[in-house]
C-alpha cells in the first residue's frame, strides 16, 4: 500500500555500537538502504516516523519515500530489531521498490463471523496462518484478506484456496495450506483422581525397614538362648 510519507534520511559515515548509541539518544537509528541493482547506503533515520509506519494499519507492507539529498525513492521495511527490554527501534533495513514490477508481500489474515463450530458444538476456532504470501504490484497491496468462518463446523478448516480471490494479486503459498480451523478443547485433567492413585501407591508400600530391624532382634534373641544352653 503506497502511502504519502516521506522520510528523511542523512547518509551515516561512521559505525559502531557506539555511535548507534548516540544516534538512539537523539531519536535516531542507523539503517541499511539498498536493491534495485543498486550500492548499499548506510543510514540515519527517524526512529519515531519508522516506528509509525510499523505500528500504522499497513505495516511493513507501506510503501513510502526516503530522501537522501536529492535522491527521492520509495521503499519498504525488510528487516527491523526492536529492544526486546524496553520496545525501542534498534535498526532497520530499507529496499528500494520499482512501482512498475509486481512484488511478493505477506500480508494478514482477518477472519469474519461467529463459526458454527464454536457456538453449537462447543469448539474452538484457532487462527493457524496469520499471514499469506501475495503477489501483486506494489500499489495493490492489500490490507487484509479477509476469510469467512461463519459455516465452519467442528473438524472443517479455511485453506489458503477458500481465501476470496483478488482481481489484482494471486497467492503464492500452497493452496492447501490451513489458515483456519475448529478443533475441539482439550478436557482438563481431574488432579484429585490423579493424587488418590499415588496416595494407593504409597499406602501399597511395604515397610522395608521395620521388617529387617524384626530379623535383626529374633537373629539376636537366638544367639543368647544358644549361649544360655552351653
Amino acid at each position: 500500500m503506497i502511502k504519502d510519507i516521506t522520510v528523511e534520511a542523512s547518509v551515516r559515515e561512521t559505525r559502531g555500537k557506539n555511535e548507534a548509541r548516540r544516534l538512539r539518544q537523539k531519536g535516531f537509528v542507523p539503517a541499511v538502504l539498498y536493491g534495485e541493482g543498486k550500492d548499499a547506503i548506510p543510514l540515519t533515520v527517524s526512529s519515531r516516523q519508522i516506528t509509525q509506519i510499523l505500528h500504522s494499519a499497513t505495516g511493513h507492507n507501506t510503501i513510502f519515500r526516503v530522501a537522501v539529498g536529492a535522491a527521492n525513492e520509495p521503499v519498504m521495511l525488510v528487516d527491523w530489531q526492536f529492544d526486546p527490554l524496553h520496545g525501542d527501534l534498534l535498526h532497520t533495513d530499507l529496499k528500494r521498490i520499482d512501482l512498475d514490477r509486481p512484488i511478493r508481500v505477506r500480508v494478514p489474515v482477518a477472519t469474519h463471523g461467529d463459526a458454527k463450530g464454536v457456538k453449537t458444538q462447543g469448539g474452538l476456532l484457532e487462527v493457524v496462518t496469520r499471514e499469506v504470501e501475495v503477489e501483486c504490484l506494489p500499489a495493490d497491496i492489500p490490507d487484509h484478506i479477509v476469510v469467512d468462518v461463519g459455516e465452519l463446523m467442528l473438524g472443517q478448516a479455511a485453506r489458503v484456496k477458500d481465501l476470496p480471490v483478488g482481481e489484482r494479486y494471486r497467492f503464492v503459498a500452497d493452496p492447501d495450506k490451513v489458515v483456519v480451523h475448529v478443533v475441539a478443547l482439550r478436557p482438563e485433567e481431574e488432579p484429585k483422581a490423579a493424587e488418590a492413585v499415588e496416595g494407593e501407591a504409597v499406602a501399597a508400600a511395604p515397610a522395608e525397614p521395620e521388617v529387617i530391624k524384626k530379623g535383626k532382634k529374633e537373629e539376636e534373641g537366638e544367639v543368647k538362648e544358644e549361649k544360655g544352653k552351653k
